[in-house]
């Protein structure tokens, strides 16, 4: 296979390292997020403001927020890094932050004046994160110093001992710096959503969060930032606004409603699939390539997420808990009593918004863009050299779609049909940040092709890039993320493709593991 080996920091560095960050943080709260739907669920009926009252299993509330979730969140993440081991040292460790957090909330509150509200308890999301893999490399790294010097039958003695004692240190670690840590990190950041909201300044989160998406940066500050602020405020008041800034599936649909009407070629012809996809499915990463295509529709999705924004802030929409996946189901399911109309309209006039504007950059390029698909370009491959100053760095996607002028990074996608040619394909691995909503949908794309051309012995499964590991013989990912997931299985083939649903490249991965056969 060939590969690129240069020692040199790569111009998409910074950009890999930050998905990075966002998929480790999306691993550890995406396999939680059944526990945080039941939550709200809960909340919604039994609260003294819900559906149907109930003042003894609205005693679940408070438990589930601030012991089970954290708790979940530390052990997926330590799982994650260290199996079974680092799961349940971390969540000895979270346990640590959880306590210390609410000594030092009853120690503020004990100095406040009679009279002034005392500060509610924080909720150890961020701790969780924190000491997740903080517990659990430490964890592997101590096993490591002993490892193969445990004399025989004093294997199992030495295991729990050591995670039991290492468990114990970290808990103090948590009680005391983390916990601390985390309060002013919440309060800081808390401080700063009241600010916004309080000047009417928070649809402007939408110049960050909208281009962050396409680019797959979003995990990050949603997982990182939103949900934890979200949760807190929906502890404290029943419902949150800030599960709608990144969840809103208007401006996606209003995106690609204007690519099924004024957009050419293959991009056209997918657009009404992936806008269904979209909106009912919540997979907002189907429409990432159509705006990564023509960058300068982010504009338009940045007008429709502050559209949205805007109306939810003046009609008081807000959700109970994390929409996810960000489908118009889940969205509504999480509405909060009474913000229906101004939830609904919120999504509606960021996507008529996205629409508008989408449609008329489209139709203003829409010759130029039929010169180049006519001299032999496609809607989906084309790019154009202004992209990288308007991104404002250098992007391996971009460098994957060019032609011609590529210095320092090869074009995934011919490298990985030049090397398939004679590989002996069994497993093949769609893999995307999360590993369950655009994976999964290319797999079945592919095995459908595969059932269809008589090709069997093939497994094609889908799982999150963090996950890889060596049995896959070919991985395919959406061109911006193949760098990361070249790092993780060097030893695979790897194909990238523009959009999982529709790509050209499936047919020929089917040949040539047909003739292979």
């Amino acid at each position: 296979m060939t590969t690129t080996s240069d020692t040199t920091k790569r111009p998409g560095g910074v950009r890999v390292a930050v998905q990075k960050f966002g998929t480790f943080l999306s691993g550890m709260i995406m396999p939680n997020i059944p526990a945080l739907i039941a939550w709200g669920i809960i909340t919604a009926f039994f609260i003294p403001v819900g559906w149907t009252p109930n003042a003894d299993l609205a005693t679940l509330v408070g438990p589930i927020i601030h012991y089970l979730l954290p708790i979940l969140i530390a052990y997926t993440g330590g799982h994650m890094v260290y199996q079974v081991r680092g799961g349940v040292v971390a969540a000895i460790a979270v346990m640590g932050a959880i306590a210390g957090s609410d000594l030092l909330v009853a120690q503020f509150n004990a100095t406040l004046p009679e009279g002034e509200a005392p500060l509610g308890q924080v909720h150890m999301f961020i701790g969780a994160m924190i000491m997740a893999p903080l517990a659990a490399y430490t964890m592997k790294w101590l096993d490591k110093l002993w490892e193969g010097r445990i004399r025989a039958g004093f294997e199992m003695l030495v295991n729990l001992f050591s995670a039991g004692i290492w468990g114990f240190v970290m808990a103090v670690v948590g009680f005391y710096p983390v916990a601390w840590l985390v309060n002013g990190i919440m309060t800081v950041l808390g401080n700063a959503v009241n600010w916004l909201i309080s000047t009417n300044l928070l649809p402007l989160t939408s110049i960050i969060i909208e281009p962050a998406k396409v680019f797959f940066l979003n995990n990050a500050i949603n997982h990182g930032v939103l949900t934890p602020l979200g949760t807190q405020e929906a502890a404290d008041s029943g419902q949150s606004i800030l599960f709608l800034l990144e969840a809103n599936p208007g401006p996606g649909v209003g995106l690609l409603l204007a690519f099924t009407l004024f957009g050419i070629g293959a991009a056209r012809a997918s657009a009404p699939g992936a806008a269904v996809i979209q909106f009912f499915g919540g997979i907002h990463e189907v429409y990432f390539p159509y705006a990564l295509m023509k960058p300068v529709l982010i504009l338009a999705l940045i007008a429709g997420g502050m559209t949205g924004v805007t109306t939810n802030m003046l009609l008081g929409g807000a959700l109970r808990a994390p929409a996810a996946p960000g489908s118009i189901i889940a969205v509504i399911a999480q509405t909060a009593p009474g913000a229906y109309v101004a939830v609904i309209l919120s999504v509606v006039l960021s996507a008529a918004v996205t629409f508008v504007i989408a449609g008329v950059i489209l139709r203003a390029s829409r010759k130029r863009d039929l010169a180049a698909a006519a001299a032999g370009g496609d809607a989906f491959g084309s790019a154009i050299s202004r992209t990288e100053a308007a991104k404002g760095k250098q992007s391996e996607y971009l460098e994957g779609l060019r032609a011609e002028g590529m210095d320092d990074v090869e074009n995934a996608g011919m490298v990985a049909t030049a090397t398939l040619e004679g590989a002996h394909i069994e497993k093949v691995v769609f893999a995307c940040d999360a590993g369950m909503g655009s994976s999964a949908m290319g797999a079945s794309v592919l095995r459908a092709k595969l059932k269809k051309a008589g090709v069997e012995g093939v497994t094609v499964t889908n799982q999150a890039i963090a996950n890889l590991d060596a049995s896959a013989d070919l991985v395919i990912t959406q061109n911006q993320l193949t760098d990361r997931a070249r790092q993780q299985t060097p030893s695979a083939v790897h194909v990238s493709v523009d959009n999982f649903m529709n790509s050209p490249k499936y047919d020929e991965v089917v040949r040539i593991i047909r003739d292979e056969q």
